[in-house]
């Protein structure tokens, strides 16, 4: 049986009571916290400094989804706030590699996104400099999405490249995973989802994460 992550995004939390719905899924292993600027994507959620004050009060660690411009200016800022992982988009980078490594050399794993319609094979020969790669599985900027069968293909193909290069690169997918949509990523070859309206949408957040990783747990 392949142990899968479960990463809740609060995106989907009340932002109000914050700290309350961290703990809330102080039984996931990590929190998915999404940074859109209104650039990037047609979205504004938030920047550093309520990210840091995020990290400070979480009961797990902090993954973060930069979906902003420049991200080889602002990204290594968040692998400074001490912050697990750090995830930037392809399409943000102009030099993805340097940035990849700037953020493992500053004490965060790297992770790399792309969007449904980018395409995988580019950005193969940097799996070794990636710790995660995210693939999304709607189009980036709002929560309570469908999930897209189509980016499946992609899915399968980055878990046999990872397997066939030797290297240990999670595959993250994120966007309308549910107990159904979970099984089907899973299955492609994702080990690490992220849940928004699926865990806070749900009366027990905690028991929405347990029932999604055995889902995932294939």
């Amino acid at each position: 049986m392949t142990q899968c992550c479960i990463n809740p995004s609060i995106l989907s939390a009340d932002f109000v009571n914050l700290e309350a719905e961290l703990q809330k899924i102080s039984n996931a292993d990590s929190v998915h916290v999404d940074v859109m600027d209104n650039h990037f994507v047609p979205n504004l959620t938030m920047g550093l400094p309520v990210v840091q004050r995020i990290q400070a009060v979480s009961p797990v660690p902090l993954d973060a989804h930069l979906m902003i411009s420049d991200a080889d200016r602002w990204a290594p800022g968040y692998a400074d706030a001490g912050l697990a992982s750090v995830t930037f988009h392809a399409e943000a980078s102009i030099a993805p590699v340097k940035l990849a490594r700037e953020l493992r050399a500053r004490g965060a794993k790297a992770g790399m996104a792309l969007r449904p319609a980018t395409a995988l094979e580019p950005y193969l020969d940097m799996l070794p400099e990636l710790d995660m790669l995210l693939i999304m599985t709607v189009e980036p900027g709002f929560g309570g999405q469908a999930f897209l069968d189509l980016t499946l293909p992609k899915i399968r193909r980055a878990r046999a490249a990872i397997e066939g290069s030797g290297v240990n690169v999670a595959i993250q997918v994120d966007g309308g995973i549910t107990e159904e949509t979970i099984v089907r990523a899973a299955e492609a070859g994702a080990n690490v989802f992220v849940a928004g309206s699926a865990v806070y949408g749900a009366a027990d957040p905690s028991g929405a994460i347990d029932r999604l990783r055995k889902a995932g747990s294939l």
